[in-house]
């Protein structure tokens, strides 16, 4: 009997506490009063700090024969469905934190056929300002290619 009126009360707290941790300050007037955002900051229009900022040209490139379907990713992500060998060369814009820590691009090739008839994933390579900074082997490693942009 302790035990249940002990664990009751644990619950009860704990859901009074969570009630009140979540109930959004109390500062407004009406209970449903919408929340004035006219003063939070925009995240679209800010700069980093510093102002800092670099643009750099990456370029994917696929190989093979046929057609397939690509996914890449550099600031956005598309998947497209292709004739190899198949090259696209886009602008990134990195910014703040990303200076440092990097903004990950990938290119993630599909299937073609091997000389001997079997599926195998297309040769890949990533070159960022006319540098290669990142391949498949020749289509050996399934995970396609990626590299960190800093």
């Amino acid at each position: 009997m302790r035990r249940t009126v002990t664990g009751i009360a644990l619950v009860a707290a704990t859901a009074a506490l969570l009630a009140g941790c979540g109930s959004g300050g109390g500062d407004s007037k009406e209970a449903g009063a919408k929340q004035d955002t006219s003063k939070a900051p925009s995240h679209a229009a800010s700069k980093p700090a510093g102002g800092q900022e670099a643009t750099r040209e990456v370029t994917f490139e696929v190989q093979g024969q046929g057609s397939t379907q690509v996914l890449w990713t550099a600031g956005e992500s598309k998947t497209e469905q292709v004739n190899l060998p198949w090259t696209k060369t886009t602008r990134l814009t990195i910014k703040g934190a990303e200076l440092k820590v990097g903004s990950l691009v990938s290119v993630v090739p599909g299937s073609v056929a091997a000389s001997d008839g079997r599926l195998e994933p297309a040769s890949c390579v990533i070159k960022v300002d006319g540098k290669q900074v990142a391949d498949n082997k020749d289509g050996k490693s399934i995970a396609g290619c990626k590299y960190l942009v800093k």
